[in-house]
């Protein structure tokens, strides 16, 4: 239902105090004007800058300016014998600290029952005074959905050739999902700005730059695909078969998500992020971290909000790495935090359970044993996978695109490498090249190995050269480890 058929029905009602928590109050206010006209009521407007107004009438005599208690008492004067009156009342939250105010509001409700006049306030935010939560209901003006934006686009690109067709139409209009009607017409024209044409890229480029402002989420932006990641052909599979559900009308039919399970380096947040660039959908990684504020009560409303942005911005992949780590407060919570982790992970765990939106949750993992037992429950996520160790095939995969990656020489000998994880892999890369640069005849490979000795390891940076010792600090953590780095000379 639309913001003016809610309103509509909530106003036939005669509940006298109403609150619209919108960011869009222009957008607001041409639906609640057009079903005025169409009802035969009255509406008149107020904001501290312009004061009272009313489309197509004459202001009352004691319209006050910009006083706000004058504003709330001139509902009065248009009032109809056979008609209603709304007086729309824009950012006034900021009114509500005045005991002035709130008293001259309660007694204006309590008169709009015999009179038929409504107070519609219209805030981004819900702040109503204790003495009036009984009194005011809240409507929420919902954002744009993707007939709205596809008008929206319709209307800016005017041109043959600027608006794309088909799944490339598809495309933008996901792109766009979660933005303002303001953010999406400027998102609109900055592309074709940009390319002469409605272009995704320049979507997503200012959408990362909205999501920074709240601070609760991020937008990845990177460019990893399947290619990159070796091994891991069954996850590929499963998780491009369960997303091609996404967008079906059943929610029941959508997928849930994923969670990784692994040692340290074995590609799990690497999939998770070129999950998104293979499905065509964005990645937003919740960071629980950045959640937690200072005050009582502002880490419940951002978990509230940051899951209120994901749902907007559906269809999408959304990541939470090590979790365990992130939810490690959440059973001591109650000694510990007065109960803001559990709160936080109520929130969450409700949220998993019964969202519709098309979100795919994909959750990293070290340490299962450390997460609670609920979070991991049956409904919660499509597959739970643990992603061992590469094979011997998906190991020759792993060093095929890294030695490609930095132009190595692919006929060197490689180490023994079965215990290796893929990051493990990877970091010898940067190094084998840029010590391929300094000598061009010999190819070093640095690799890590098990040290079963407590003497202090020594890293020796080739033949010929002195070999570094270790500072004291550094062999005591190194020695508890058992572990040596060398470098190796074929």
């Amino acid at each position: 239902m639309t913001l003016s058929e809610r309103l509509l029905e909530y106003v036939q009602a005669c509940f006298t105090a109403i609150w619209i928590e919108s960011h869009e109050h222009d957008d607001a206010l041409r639906e609640i004007a057009q079903m005025c006209r169409d009802q035969d009521w009255r509406l008149a407007t107020w904001d501290v800058d312009r004061g009272l107004q009313i489309p197509g009438g004459e202001q009352p005599a004691d319209a006050g300016g910009n006083d706000p208690l004058a504003a709330i008492r001139s509902i009065n004067a248009l009032a109809g014998p056979d008609s209603s009156a709304l007086l729309v009342l824009s950012n006034f939250h900021r009114f509500m600290q005045s005991a002035e105010i709130v008293q001259a509001l309660a007694s204006q409700i309590t008169t709009g029952k015999q009179n038929r006049t409504f107070i519609i306030v219209l805030s981004p935010i819900v702040e109503i005074p204790t003495e009036l939560e009984k009194q005011f209901v809240v409507l929420e003006h919902d954002l744009p959905g993707r007939d709205q934006l596809e008008e929206l686009a319709h209307g800016i690109a005017t041109e043959e050739g600027e608006l794309p067709e088909g799944d490339a139409l598809a495309t933008v209009l996901d792109a766009a999902a979660g933005l303002t009607r303001y953010e999406a017409e400027g998102a609109f024209s900055l592309s074709l700005v940009r390319h002469s044409e409605i272009n995704p890229e320049a979507i997503w480029e200012l959408k990362s730059g909205m999501l920074k402002k709240s601070g609760l989420l991020s937008l990845h932006r990177g460019s990893e695909k399947f290619d990159d990641l070796g091994g891991l052909e069954s996850l590929k599979g499963f998780c491009v078969r369960a997303m091609q559900q996404q967008g079906h009308q059943d929610p029941l039919r959508r997928p849930r998500g994923v969670m990784l399970l692994s040692p340290p380096g074995c590609g799990k947040s690497q999939f998770a992020k070129s999950l998104g660039n293979e499905t065509g959908r964005p990645t937003l990684i919740l960071d629980v971290g950045a959640l937690m504020g200072s005050l009582v009560g502002s880490t419940e409303a951002n978990i509230r909000k940051a899951l209120q942005i994901i749902d907007a911005m559906a269809p999408c992949v959304c990541l939470i790495d090590e979790v365990e780590k992130a939810l490690s407060g959440v059973a001591s919570s109650g000694s510990t935090d007065s109960g803001v982790s559990a709160r936080l992970f109520g929130t969450l765990l409700t949220w998993m359970n019964d969202r519709t939106s098309d979100v795919f949750l994909t959750c990293t993992c070290n340490d299962i044993s450390k997460l609670p037992p609920e979070f991991s429950r049956a409904e919660r996520f499509d597959g739970i996978f643990f992603v061992d160790l590469p094979g011997t095939r998906e190991r020759r995969q792993i060093w095929n695109i890294y030695i490609d990656m930095f132009g190595l020489d692919p006929k060197q000998p490689k180490p023994v490498d079965a215990d290796w994880t893929g990051a493990e892999r990877v970091a010898k890369q940067p190094i084998s090249a840029s010590a391929a640069i300094r000598r061009t005849s010999r190819l070093p490979i640095l690799f890590r190995r098990i040290a079963q000795r407590d003497s202090a390891p020594a890293c020796r940076a080739g033949p010929g050269r002195a070999s570094a010792r270790l500072s004291t600090p550094a062999i005591a953590t190194v020695a508890a480890w058992k572990t040596s780095c060398d470098v190796i000379w074929p």
